[in-house]
């Protein structure tokens, strides 16, 4: 059936847009009608209807971010905790929303639930913008009827998300800045300065010192052979986003970032703090422990760690408890399992858990300042030999000419 662009007004009077899916446009005026619309104008998509052409090419190449999606989930839990109904607080926030990617998908969902999906089911639709961890928690308080207090627990785990992703990100900033523009600069110096006195070296008939050989037998390199650079530098790039597709290649990539030192512990203690937060907040809604480790397993952001919950299910699922199967797993730290022991022995499992989260959530800060402080001194070192090997291909030879002069 074609798809059909539309304006309508709804029942609080406000101009929407959207689109529907039926066989003629009386049936699509039909359908807008029943959904409690006023259609101002239908016209079939393919028939040239530039507005919604243009406002779906908006929608298709903007992207939602974690702030706004934050936001949203805040915006969400106060209307329903207000008493609005869920049809009524979507057509409210696809109004208020500047971005026109959100405001599509809203509209979609808001159709769909019209037309008497769940509301997990929904916005299940929409993957590239809700995460399996937003879906889940959306279903269990849906089932639960607590779905307020869920919408809380779930604006809380994104802006903490948010907040360890930013402070990485922070952290790492200065060093990729640094290393770009050592790259820049060390490609510059061997293209357009080492030529210039290049022949001034070889007319000087010197013997040059081996700084200096490296640099024009590389100069001579990027300068005839550039193309194979490329290629090669082309095919390793396109080889690894296809490889990081991959279960394997994400695997392999993760377990190395795991052991490298100083990125290493603070990836493992970023992901123990996501891990004890989220499930705490999962055991509080009310999901079985099998679910939940199902959720953790595909949020848990590291495939190496992600990986071992195949092991703890399994073992979980034979009667052993949490603990017992999370002391023989790799990459959780003791505290973890002795926490979560404690909370099983106590029936207080979720207050253990966000003991634990509160624990790593500071390990993290300091981790990263620590990142910060010791990444410092290995730039400045880095710096250094760089200019030093230009300066000794440059100036050793400058020093044999004086010498010859003399």
């Amino acid at each position: 059936m074609p798809d059909f662009s539309y304006k309508a007004i709804n029942q609080n009077g406000d101009n929407v847009a959207g689109v529907v899916t039926a066989d003629s446009v009386e049936m699509a005026t039909a359908i807008l009608s029943n959904q409690g619309f006023i259609p101002s104008k239908v016209v079939e998509r393919t028939a040239g209807s530039s507005f919604m052409q243009l406002a779906d090419l908006k929608s298709r190449f903007a992207t939602v971010k974690n702030e706004e999606l934050i936001l949203f989930t805040k915006q969400f839990r106060t209307m329903l905790h207000a008493g609005l109904q869920v049809v009524q607080v979507l057509e409210i926030l696809e109004h208020q929303s500047q971005n026109p990617k959100l405001r599509s998908i809203l509209n979609s969902i808001n159709i769909d639930i019209r037309e008497g999906e769940a509301l997990a089911q929904a916005f299940g639709k929409q993957k590239d913008i809700f995460p399996p961890l937003y879906i889940n928690m959306l279903r269990a308080g849906e089932t639960s009827g607590t779905l307020p207090d869920v919408l809380k627990r779930l604006s809380y785990i994104l802006e903490h998300e948010h907040k360890v992703k930013s402070d990485i990100s922070s952290a790492l900033q200065y060093p990729k800045m640094v290393v770009m523009a050592l790259g820049g600069a060390f490609f510059v110096l061997l293209t357009f300065v080492i030529p210039k006195f290049e022949s001034i070296f070889m007319n000087a008939g010197i013997t040059l010192p081996v700084p200096t050989k490296i640099c024009i037998a590389l100069n001579y390199f990027i300068r005839e052979y550039w193309f194979i650079i490329f290629g090669v530098v082309t095919a390793v790039v396109v080889g690894y986003k296809y490889y990081m597709k991959t279960e394997q290649g994400r695997l392999l990539r993760d377990s190395i970032i795991l052991k490298v030192p100083l990125l290493g512990p603070l990836f493992q203690k970023a992901a123990m703090s996501r891990f004890a937060s989220i499930f705490a907040i999962l055991q509080a809604s009310g999901i079985q422990v099998l679910s939940a480790l199902q959720i953790l397993s595909g949020t848990i952001g590291n495939d190496a760690i992600a990986k071992q919950f195949d092991m703890i299910k399994d073992k979980v699922q034979e009667g052993r408890g949490i603990s017992g199967p999370l002391r023989s797993a790799k990459y959780f730290t003791p505290m973890v399992v002795d926490m979560i022991a404690i909370g099983e022995e106590t029936g207080q499992l979720d207050e253990m858990l966000n003991e634990v989260a509160t624990h790593y959530d500071d390990e993290v800060e300091y981790a990263v300042k620590k990142l910060s402080d010791n990444i410092g001194p290995l730039l400045i070192v880095g710096l250094a030999a760089v200019v030093g090997f230009f300066a000794l291909s440059v100036f050793l030879p400058m020093w044999d000419i004086t010498k010859m002069v003399q």
